[in-house]
């Protein structure tokens, strides 16, 4: 069974998007916050998959996830490693057999990447999306591998290049997928809007 995870924050104003904030203001980062929500909704949802939604704080029973659509979750752990562990450990528990992790941070992913990621694990062990910052907009793998969410320094620019060297201190493969932005900051935002109105 092919299993998308998405996590994301419940969008409240001035918990979201907290580097754009800065220079945005907390509404506008809220904006664009529900625009990247969106973005990952509708990407979510062009591929045949099982969809588990986990949010960080609680389930938000009216909101547009619908839950014909989606599964809702709330995210367990102390960090983003422990997180991630958990929504994986839960999708493989309850039947998976290919498992996707992303956030809601990358409007250009869509449902044909998600379909690539999915189609690459028949080949190899484990997939993996790259953003420029050395970080990473999907993760995905057949089985549970709890080393990949251990003794990373979680935001930073390292994320990529170690969860590469524990898959092969594993003895196992990686596809890679194509390269997309992220957005975190306003100069982010300003690079995503010029690239879609070229």
């Amino acid at each position: 069974m092919n299993t998308l995870l998405i996590m994301i924050r419940n969008p409240e104003l001035g918990k979201v998007k907290t580097r754009l904030a800065r220079t945005t203001g907390d509404a506008e980062a809220l904006r664009i916050y529900q625009f990247l929500l969106e973005r990952t909704r509708i990407s979510s949802q062009e591929v045949e998959a099982r969809r588990m939604l986990w949010y960080s704080n609680f389930v938000a029973e009216q909101d547009e996830w619908l839950p014909e659509y989606f599964e809702k979750y709330v995210q367990e752990g102390n960090d983003l490693g422990a997180r991630m562990r958990h929504t994986f450990q839960t999708a493989f528990d309850s039947g998976a057999t290919k498992a996707l992790i992303i956030g809601s941070d990358c409007p250009q992913l869509s449902g044909q990447i998600l379909e690539q990621a999915f189609l690459a694990l028949d080949r190899d062990d484990f997939v993996i999306g790259p953003v420029p910052d050395g970080g990473y907009y999907l993760l995905g793998m057949k089985q549970l591998a709890p080393s990949l969410f251990e003794g990373i320094e979680w935001s930073t620019e390292t994320v990529r290049a170690v969860t590469l060297e524990k898959i092969q201190k594993l003895g196992e493969t990686c596809f890679l997928l194509p390269e997309l932005s992220d957005i975190d900051t306003e100069a982010d935002y300003e690079s995503y809007k010029k690239l879609v109105n070229k």
